[in-house]
């Protein structure tokens, strides 16, 4: 039978290959699409088995010729079988491995779990990531000769040859990144300028270094381990250096690579978090702050792993900052859907879009405490799970910024909205929450996408001349989003509550928006009342606080 094999973008002639493949049960068999001239009565089963048996092709489908199994989407290719199959995604971050003793305590967390067999997601050690950012600013204008006198470049030399040292791996395996480094900021210092992909590149040598330590110690405690950078094992992205979208080739190419490694010699995989190589330009992009997060769910559902471990500094997701109300506790559960909008609205346990990919391939993300491993943290998940809680949690975004636009032309027209957003996409400025009327729209501007450019002034009256030509703008700054996040099926109540705790206090809401998603509604308060809402809110929602009509 001359046949074929299409799987992952790859052809393999049949009789060459003696391998098994297993899709995970996201693998739904409407997503397979088959052709040919080999029948078979059996059903189809999920996950579905490929046997290679001598010549033959061995697929269990229902009453399909099958010469040919082409994917049709990119999915998730398992490790392998029993025992020895990969079973979850473990990402630690800066925090967790911020020290030689952080490193070591993290090791035997993982080696604590004996049933499971983990791919390995680390961050950049404690504030490196900020102190690489430091020093080329300041190679930029500090002169060629003075590079080596960059406190922030002595300051990350030291802590990774420290550290190496004290948990007794050669130091060596870094050597050759922190001489690479300082040749980089010399090369800063020469050219004058410090541009986004120059940024990336220095920011890598954060991740590269923190997992290749981290491997040779596991290697050094007799567990094999093998440390991978992310840009070399298939995680492609856009070319926007900084801030790089996850590319949809990245899933097969990353379930190959990792595949292939384990099944060929197992070990211990220890990935780059963060980091990713753009399509066009082949330079390492990064994936924004808190991007490992991305990584480690990228690599779940790329693997159609069993769970998505991320471990951080506090007991899961919380009902609100703990910088802000000190009574502040962990959510047992949350969906997919509220996860969501508690990263994009300011929660900092987990980036934005690392929920995506987790969500599309219904892997449970499971949030931990990496400095209570008792704590039994949060559990995100597709489904909700029932509770009688009104509310999940209440997140803060600060330093934002409110344009009212206000134009009786709207009465009536067509396209009104189109020329006012199509301003904002001219100038490249993100919008975040959006309220509109008979004649007005009411937004706030996204400060991650506005905040951190340069001339921000200068962008914001070009914004509003603009805006000005169609509507009356009155522009407001230093406002907060206050989000209430949960059964918004409940909004009615959810409102009554809140106007009333905040009438006591005497706030006035500024801007309401419920989004499309049903999990949450977010009211604009100004910066200075923001807390004292936020701990009122608290204590009427989660602590049985009754506030006063």
């Amino acid at each position: 039978m001359a046949a074929a094999l299409h799987f992952g973008g790859a052809k393999t002639t049949l009789s060459v290959v003696s391998r098994d493949y297993f899709l995970p049960p996201s693998v739904l068999p409407q997503k397979l699409r088959f052709a040919g001239s080999v029948a078979s009565n059996n059903k189809l089963y999920g996950p579905l088995r490929f046997c290679y048996i001598s010549r033959a092709l061995k697929v269990n489908c229902e009453a399909v010729n099958v010469d040919v199994l082409e994917k049709k989407v990119t999915e998730n290719v398992s490790f392998a079988s029993g025992g020895n199959r990969i079973t979850c995604v473990m990402k630690f971050g800066g925090s967790s491995v911020a020290s030689a003793e952080r490193m070591r305590e993290v090791a035997d967390l993982i080696l604590s779990f004996p049933n499971e067999r983990p791919v390995i997601v680390l961050s950049a050690m404690g504030k490196t990531t900020n102190k690489l950012l430091l020093a080329g600013e300041k190679a930029v204008s500090c002169g060629f000769l003075n590079v080596s006198s960059i406190d922030e470049l002595r300051f990350i030399k030291d802590l990774h040859i420290r550290t190496a040292n004290e948990l007794g791996v050669d130091e060596s395996i870094i050597e050759k990144h922190l001489e690479d480094l300082e040749q980089l900021l010399k090369g800063i210092s020469m050219m004058r300028e410090f541009t986004p992909r120059t940024k990336d590149y220095i920011v890598s040598f954060g991740e590269c270094m923190s997992t290749r330590i981290f491997a040779a110690y596991l290697n050094n405690k007799g567990f094999k381990a093998r440390q991978y950078d992310a840009f070399e094992i298939g995680f492609i992205t856009t070319d926007d250096f900084t801030n790089a979208e996850i590319l949809e080739a990245t899933y097969p190419a990353v379930a190959k690579r990792l595949y292939d490694d384990w099944t060929s010699d197992p070990a211990i995989p220890i990935v780059t978090g963060f980091l990713g190589k753009g399509w066009r330009t082949g330079a390492v992009t990064t994936l924004g702050r808190g991007g490992s997060d991305l990584t480690a769910t990228v690599i779940g559902k790329s693997l159609g792993l069993r769970e998505i471990q991320v471990w951080k500094d506090v007991d899961g997701v919380l009902t609100c900052d703990p910088n802000i109300y000190e009574h502040a506790h962990s959510v047992p559960y949350l969906t997919f859907d509220e996860a969501a909008e508690l990263a994009y609205f300011g929660a900092q346990v987990l980036h934005p879009h690392s929920i995506k990919p987790a969500r599309e391939g219904e892997i449970p993300v499971r949030v931990k405490n990496s400095y209570n491993r008792s704590a039994p943290g949060t559990l995100i998940t597709k489904s909700t799970i029932t509770s009688k809680a009104v509310l999940t949690s209440i997140v803060l975004k600060r330093n934002v910024t409110t344009l009212d636009i206000v134009s009786t032309r709207m009465l009536g027209s067509l396209g009104f909205l189109a020329k006012v957003f199509s301003i904002f996409a001219d100038l490249g400025i993100s919008v975040d929450v959006v309220a509109t009327s008979e004649v007005s729209i009411s937004m706030t501007l996204d400060p991650s996408k506005f905040w951190d450019r340069e001339l921000i002034q200068q962008e914001l009256d070009n914004l509003v001349e603009e805006l000005e030509k169609i509507a009356i703008v009155n522009l407001l700054q230093r406002r907060s989003i206050v989000s209430l996040i949960g059964n918004v099926k409940r909004s009615s109540l959810i409102l009554e509550k809140a106007f009333c705790v905040l009438r006591n206090l005497g706030v006035n809401v500024q801007m309401i928006s419920q989004g499309a998603s049903k999990v949450n509604i977010s009211l604009v308060v100004g910066d200075d009342e923001a807390e004292k809402c936020v701990r009122a809110l608290h204590s009427a929602f989660f602590e049985g606080g009754h506030p006063k009509a």
